[in-house]
């Protein structure tokens, strides 16, 4: 899109705030692009190599909140077979006879209902491009505000899928990490009693 991505944005905040001298910095994981929350960077190559093992080994634990169209039950565990089309940057469903597919699976836990808007806590077991939003929008839980895999058409509305917590050891003390980030108090945040 031709946007600054969020590691060249931070490489120049640490250059900025350095006068001048800013240093190594390497992306831990990623997120889509329209989706918000917390992102975890590494300052040094030591720390980014010792925190991608606990990404590789799902020691890193991360939840996703999520605002849905329709009424989810309760709670979930989803398992499908996606196939990226890296030309056209789109993922779907296909069969797990698919050699391409890879599997994708997911837990979730229904928070609050309002209307025809679910709110949703959201665990990956597998860490796949688009996995949230195909997943939920093949159950018929699509996103509110995804225009890509959702039912609306673009409106200017902001996705609703946010990465709220990551916990992770410290790569040099060991010691647990936890960070929670607030919900939005915009609308349809607002609608849930949070």
């Amino acid at each position: 899109t031709g946007d600054p991505d969020i590691l060249s944005l931070c490489k120049q905040y640490l250059t900025d705030k350095a006068n001048g001298g800013g240093g190594y910095l390497g992306l831990v994981h990623r997120l889509d692009r329209p989706v918000g929350g917390l992102m975890l960077l590494a300052k040094t190559r030591k720390a980014a190599d010792q925190l991608g093992e606990q990404l590789r080994n799902r020691t890193i634990q991360k939840t996703y909140h999520a605002i849905v169209q329709g009424s989810p039950p309760s709670n979930g565990m989803l398992t499908h077979h996606l196939f990226k089309n890296r030309d056209k940057n789109i993922v779907t469903v296909t069969s797990s006879k698919n050699t391409q597919g890879q599997e994708a699976i997911l837990s979730f836990q229904k928070i609050d209902q309002h209307n025809d808007l679910g709110l949703l806590a959201i665990h990956l077991q597998t860490g796949r491009p688009h996995q949230i939003r195909v997943q939920l929008a093949e159950e018929g839980y699509p996103v509110w505000g995804d225009y890509k895999y959702g039912r609306q058409q673009p409106d200017g509305r902001t996705m609703t899928l946010r990465a709220t917590e990551l916990t992770f050891k410290h790569p040099e003390h060991e010691e647990e990490i936890h960070f929670a980030l607030p919900f939005p108090g915009y609308e349809p945040w607002n609608y849930f009693d949070l």
